[in-house]
């Protein structure tokens, strides 16, 4: 089981960066493929990225290009930089774990951490 937090949230200026942490507990983090999500009010959980257990990693098309997941194994945590932030990236972030490959369902993911709250102004 692992227990997971982010951090790093904020306000920001369209166009702005960020960068995201998730904290992970337990002693077992490098056997999970780490996700990130995002949720806006009244809209869908939405796939931002993943990193594999062997530091494969994808985008969403909306994101490519400007946000850049990685993760350190030491330290047990992943990160999501994000450059170039658009007023519609405003939503409520969260990162998640599988024990399997790499999706961007949501309900493959067994271990989810609280949200950060992101908001881009214009």
């Amino acid at each position: 089981q692992v227990q997971l937090v982010e951090s790093g949230g904020g306000l920001v200026q369209a166009g702005g960066s960020l960068r995201l942490s998730c904290a992970a507990s337990g002693r077992t983090f490098s056997s999970y493929t780490m996700g990130w999500f995002r949720q806006a009010p009244g809209k869908e959980r939405e796939y931002i990225s993943y990193i594999s257990r062997s530091d494969g990693t994808y985008y969403a098309n909306s994101v490519k290009g400007r946000f850049t997941i990685s993760r350190d194994n030491a330290k047990n945590t992943v990160y999501l930089q994000m450059n170039k932030l658009k007023p519609g990236a405003t939503a409520v972030y969260y990162c998640a774990a599988t024990r399997g490959l790499g999706t961007p369902r949501p309900r493959d993911h067994s271990y989810w951490g609280q949200g950060t709250q992101v908001t881009v102004s214009s």
